[in-house]
């Protein structure tokens, strides 16, 4: 694995290997990689020859008082990770480096209707950051495809928008959540959960696979079933900031007439900011 730090190094691996005809596969990530990570290495192995990941904490997607400064960084031991996965690039720029200018006189490209709402809202900015960022990586390296994990769903629905409405050629391919056994997803930021709060998180993944059940059954009361749902997560320690049911397809408040629906929810757990979703039909399959 050889490992970047400049863009003009970065454009020329990626140049040569198109020079080659080896289809290029990224990655995006922030570091701290996990099981959930790698399992997107694997997917994306299968389907391109060359294989670049990059490791960014992007401070444009960061809020004044969010977590930047403390996002846990990991670099020897992803380094590793992305050895034995088989990665062939490993871009790790610095800020400098992205944004040499600063942030503040940056072009920042922003994605209107599915970037609103849920974590729109409680970070604000956020997704102009991901989208600038993403933007970035796709023209530095302009890869055949990029895949990114359905446990950030806003932030998938975002990409694909953005990947269309641009014409950016790339083909954006999801990968399923990774959950630890106790049905936790996997993320950077459970390394932040006291052992007290690991073992009350699964409570997040448990609730909303309750709610698609109570769905799936006929119950339509989608306030009522919300407002149950916080109530009890509020009892465990959850400081619920937004429970949604919603069309799959354009993240829009769930009607009697969709069937392809996706619950997303997000909450701080003690010091830790947990999301998740669940995606489900209504239908009833025929036998």
């Amino acid at each position: 694995m050889i490992k970047i730090d400049s863009i003009a190094n970065l454009r020329a691996a990626s140049q040569n290997a198109r020079s080659k005809n080896l289809r290029i596969g990224l990655i995006p990530t922030m570091g701290n990689l996990h099981e959930g990570h790698i399992s997107l290495l694997k997917k994306i192995r299968r389907e391109s020859d060359f294989v670049i990941t990059s490791i960014f904490v992007n401070p444009l997607q960061f809020g004044r008082n969010e977590d930047l400064a403390k996002y846990p960084r990991t670099l020897t031991d992803d380094q590793k990770l992305l050895i034995a996965a088989g990665c062939d690039v490993l871009f790790t720029p610095l800020a400098s480096e992205m944004y040499p200018d600063g942030l503040e006189t940056h072009s920042k490209v922003s994605v209107p209707g599915v970037s609103e709402g849920l974590c729109g809202d409680c970070r604000p900015g956020h997704f102009d950051g991901v989208a600038t960022i993403v933007i970035k990586l796709l023209n530095i390296i302009q890869p055949d495809i990029a895949v990114f994990g359905q446990k950030d769903f806003q932030q998938l629905a975002v990409i694909k928008k953005f990947t269309k409405d641009l014409n950016i050629s790339t083909q954006i391919i999801e990968a399923p959540t990774i959950r630890a056994a106790d049905g936790l997803a996997l993320s950077s930021r459970n390394s932040y959960l006291s052992p007290s709060d690991r073992s009350v998180a699964p409570n997040l993944y448990q609730c909303i696979k309750h709610l698609s059940e109570s769905i799936k059954s006929g119950t339509r009361e989608y306030y009522h079933l919300i407002k149950t749902a916080t109530e009890q997560l509020s009892l465990k320690g959850f400081k619920v900031e937004y429970i949604e049911v919603l069309n799959q397809k354009n993240l829009q408040p769930a009607t009697d007439n969709d069937h392809q629906l996706i619950i997303l929810i997000a909450a701080q757990l003690g010091k830790t900011r947990l999301i998740d979703n669940i995606a489900f039909s209504t239908l009833v399959e025929n036998i």
